[in-house]
């Protein structure tokens, strides 16, 4: 092992001596390729497809290798689930077909008896997979990668793990609170030897780096390791993939694997050493990921989410889980990842045309999973796994600010459902991930050719004969009843596995699940308009600003809310008006959608106080376990979040010698003081001396990444005479 990683992770080991917070923030350079293999694109591939042309995916099946039993446990299952959707919906679109009567327009019918096929089949694919999750909750799964597989065998010193989280302008004092929390739990398992951890900064922001810079220090000092490396990129290409991949290149060679954490997550020490245990037992696993909780904000918004995450949202995971197996998602995220594999084979090419949908990989993560299983490795979902979490979005606006970008994303990866290789269910996720933002405006088109066809043809709730159409109200009742059986079957899981006392006993529970089927229900409508602008921007190649949605509880001010919500509201306010002249029964079919669109306004208003969500909390509603009993890594992050810190300036730097040596250390070695560089620095400083003139944000960053410059500066402004002396004795 080199020298550099003798040291432990925090001193609550054996002690450091001698660590410096003054020193280069990165490790010597250990060079590996990371290329990236052209894509062959949707036509080409599709026509190598028919033409036979194409490489598939070799299994067992046809290789003469033995099939594992997980394998061939996983293709069933598969099976059973394309059947039982095809068979619901075939059922519920003939009964449409005959419940509705005969229009006039069979066109616009049929286009919605079309809709409403594809639009069933996805709820229903969501509710079957709610219910076998319900069923591996209750009775487990034999066949899923648990973390009991792990081995309790010592790992290796070769088992060496970096520990990668990659920012980008973010709130420093949490992203490092929860970095701190991170590296102390680790220290506690005694397996710290193992991990390095580096913060990877692609922050545009000269305050933020800053103090990237101080925190940085700060960490390593209070923690006595040298071990915790920052980089800041100077190239900031390919947004969080690209931040990875430059680590990869730079790095990779050193580590066998890599922990990917966001900004927000949270990870225990034992779920990270359990993580490595369980690359080791299985050596064909490529990306293990874990199912990382919700915690930590207060909004009503966020409660909301947590509490549907941890009851209905589990029982999706293990869903998915059933039916995945070994070809899982990965999240991007809170996942631990083999990385000689996957600087061979995940390497990302950028998308060739132009427009929103081509360029650089946006959603990155289920195009590397996809990667990763064409190379022959699995991708595992660790559902049992605890110590993993992150925050969700505070309101509505930043939940849908996020969405955008996963949006744009999405569909871009459905280009690369061709591909030669990638594995059939890859192939399904791609098409799946696009589909959860298509069906967005496909809803709209649906309930607007309904509205339609009420005006030409009459109340389809009604027979001319003035009978209920037993046909539709059952879909209707059938559709409702699959959106409503997966959170049923959550407060069942709860109750069953006897954990009602964490979520504030059954009553409270029960009360809870009411209260956030009510919030699903107003936001609803909110994503699909939403959803559907950002899918129209997708598909004609309108301008997507990418930055990260905002982590911190902030209350949404009424001007921000009208500003997102208003032109929604007056349209719903707009058509009601229409039909109301026109045929006032088909106000009925606006309803569940226009509702929620006319008080999305103070909805989102409401929902994003911090202050209705602590009243919320001391009711004892929307609880999740981590609130009931908090674990330790938990207590700590939130304990080093709540403590007061200092905004720090870009005069700091100069004011501060400790700050300012951090800064100059941090770069290294760098000579930019000679040439028509060096003259035209020099030139800059007496100006920035002796007039009085501030820094661009663009020269903050300059010297921020010039040790020489910045100790130039420093001496200029703070102390003049001796500058001067220098300078002339220099000239």
């Amino acid at each position: 092992m080199d020298q550099r990683h003798s040291s432990p992770m925090s001193s609550t080991s054996r002690p450091t001596k001698g660590v410096s917070a003054f020193g280069p923030s990165m490790p010597p350079h250990a060079r590996g390729a990371m290329l990236a293999r052209p894509w062959r694109g949707f036509a080409r591939g599709l026509v190598d497809a028919i033409q036979g042309r194409g490489h598939s995916f070799e299994t067992g099946a046809n290789t003469g290798i033995a099939v594992a039993a997980w394998e061939q446990a996983a293709r069933a299952r598969r099976r059973v689930l394309l059947a039982l959707i095809a068979l619901s919906t075939v059922l519920a679109t003939t009964v449409l077909a005959w419940s509705q009567p005969t229009y006039e327009h069979p066109l616009l019918q049929w286009m919605q008896i079309g809709l409403f096929a594809l639009l069933f089949a996805w709820v229903s694919a969501g509710c079957i997979t709610a219910v076998m999750g319900f069923w591996v909750l209750v009775k487990g799964d034999k066949h899923a990668l648990s973390k009991n597989t792990a081995s309790n065998r010592p790992l290796s010193a070769s088992a060496r793990t970096a520990v990668i989280m990659p920012i980008c302008n973010e709130d420093v004092s949490t992203v490092f609170a929860g970095l701190r929390a991170t590296c102390e739990s680790l220290a506690t398992t005694g397996a710290d030897r193992l991990f390095d951890v580096f913060i990877l900064s692609d922050s545009s922001d000269p305050a933020v780096r800053a103090a990237e810079l101080a925190a940085w220090s700060e960490l390593k000092s209070t923690l006595n390791s040298d071990r915790i490396f920052y980089r800041w990129r100077q190239r900031r290409t390919k947004r969080k993939a690209g931040n990875v991949a430059d680590f990869c290149r730079r790095w990779g060679r050193n580590y066998r694997y890599m922990v990917v954490l966001d900004a927000d997550s949270v990870m225990s020490g034992d779920c990270l050493v359990t993580l490595v245990r369980l690359m080791e037992t299985h050596p064909t696993a490529g990306i293990l990921q874990t199912a990382p909780q919700g915690v930590g904000l207060n909004t009503v918004h966020a409660r909301g989410q947590q509490f549907s995450s941890r009851v209905t949202g589990r029982l999706f995971t293990a869903g998915m889980q059933y039916w995945q197996l070994g070809e899982a998602h990965y999240w991007g995220h809170n996942a631990i990842i083999r990385v000689e594999p996957f600087m061979k084979h995940c390497a990302l090419a950028p998308l060739e045309g132009t427009g929103g949908l081509s360029g650089e990989i946006m959603s990155h993560d289920f195009v590397e999973a996809a990667l990763m299983r064409r190379a022959g490795y699995h991708v595992w979902l660790v559902p049992d796994l605890i110590g993993s979490y992150e925050q969700q979005p505070p309101h509505i606006l930043a939940e849908l600010q996020r969405d955008r970008r996963w949006c744009q994303g999405n569909l871009q990866n459905a280009r690369l459902i061709t591909e030669p290789g990638l594995h059939a269910v890859h192939r399904g996720m791609l098409v799946t991930g696009a589909m959860a933002y298509l069906s967005a405006p496909l809803w709209l088109v649906y309930v607007a050719l309904g509205a339609m066809l009420w005006l030409v043809g009459g109340n389809v709730f009604f027979t001319p004969e003035g009978d209920l159409t037993v046909g539709v109200m059952g879909l209707w009742a059938g559709t409702i009843a699959m959106l409503v059986l997966p959170r049923l079957l959550g407060v069942m899981a709860v109750v069953m596995k006897d954990e009602q006392r964490f979520y504030g006993g059954t009553p409270k529970l029960v009360k809870s699940a009411f209260i956030e089927f009510g919030l699903s229900a107003m936001q609803a409508p909110l994503r699909m308009v939403a959803h559907s602008i950002f899918v129209v921007a997708a598909l004609t190649g309108l301008k997507l600003e990418w930055k990260s949605p905002p982590r911190e509880a902030t209350d949404v001010s009424w001007k921000e809310a009208r500003q997102s919500f208003a032109k929604p509201g007056l349209s719903v306010l707009a058509i009601a008006a229409v039909l109301a002249l026109v045929h006032p029964p088909a106000l009925l079919w606006l309803l569940p959608v226009g509702v929620p669109l006319l008080l999305a306004i103070p909805f989102t208003v409401m929902t994003s106080r911090t202050a209705l969500g602590e009243k919320v909390r001391q009711s004892e509603l929307l609880l999740v376990p981590e609130e009931s009993w908090t674990p330790s890594v938990l207590r700590r992050a939130w304990n080093y979040a709540a403590q007061p810190a200092q905004p720090l300036g870009w005069n700091e730097v100069l004011d501060n010698p400790r700050l300012c040596a951090v800064v100059s250390g941090a770069m290294g070695s760098r000579r930019t003081s000679q040439g028509l560089r060096g003259h035209a620095r020099r030139a800059r400083i007496e100006q920035l001396a002796t007039q009085g003139a501030k820094p661009t944000p663009a020269e903050v960053m300059r010297f921020l990444s010039e040790p020489g410059t910045l100790q130039q500066l420093r001496a200029a402004v703070l102390f003049p005479s001796h500058h001067e002396r220098h300078a002339t004795s220099h000239a």
